[in-house]
């Protein structure tokens, strides 16, 4: 199956909300550093709901937001959550951006990123659309040093790329990206229970869960273009 079919069915499930909900945990975290400065063009790549496109516009100052997804069906729904006329959203191909060379100050990824075909090659294209000074905050769950993750290719049709954490700050810098910086976000939201109620579907004991969301959680690779 196609990442198009895949999250059509999801966008037609409603699922797109659900996506929404866990990722803004950690995702208000992330949109909050970057620096978005008035009139600043931004680009929200893999959009889904729109959620991450809207708040860069409402609580960001960006003067124009582009949410990309490569499901017509995500973009459809998202299209619907917003009336704001600076926010639009776009079907694309994360190896062929539909963009200009240097259209974007800055750029936004949570949970997407790796479901790129040639991950290399969208950075490279990323690094094609920013302009001089232009950021790309990339936020995955999926990476090779939380273990916890690792199920998820079983349970989705679509290849997904499982980078390490050094291998992020690596192919970033192939791709001519600068490394601004890379770390883990917590997800401080998830309510974790006392020791003595596990395991817990999913979770053996409490140490597990506590690395799992207060440790691991999030991990940010910030680019910038030279």
């Amino acid at each position: 199956m196609s990442v198009r079919d895949e999250f059509d069915a999801w966008a037609a499930d409603g699922r797109d909300r659900g996506m929404e909900q866990r990722h803004w945990h950690t995702a208000k975290h992330v949109l909050s550093r970057m620096p978005v400065e008035s009139g600043d063009a931004v680009l929200d790549l893999g959009s889904g709901s729109g959620y991450a496109a809207r708040a860069l516009r409402e609580a960001g100052g960006a003067g124009r937001a582009v949410g990309l997804d490569g499901a017509p069906g995500m973009v459809e729904n998202a299209r619907e959550y917003t009336d704001d006329e600076s926010v639009e959203f776009v079907v694309g191909d994360f190896g062929a951006l539909p963009f200009a060379d240097d259209s974007f100050d800055h750029c936004f990824s949570m949970e997407a990123f790796y479901y790129a075909p040639d991950p290399l090659h969208t950075l490279e294209e990323l690094h094609r659309v920013l302009r001089p000074g232009g950021t790309f905050y990339c936020a995955v769950n999926f990476y090779e040093e939380n273990r916890y993750s690792h199920e998820w290719q079983e349970r989705i049709s679509v290849p997904m790329t499982r980078w390490s954490a050094p291998e992020y700050r690596a192919k970033f810098r192939e791709a001519g990206l600068y490394v601004a910086g890379q770390d883990n976000v917590p997800d401080r939201e998830v309510e974790i229970p006392p020791a003595d109620e596990f395991p817990t579907e999913g979770f053996e004991t409490r140490a597990e869960m506590v690395e799992r969301y207060r440790e691991l959680g999030t991990l940010l690779t910030v680019g910038v273009v030279p």
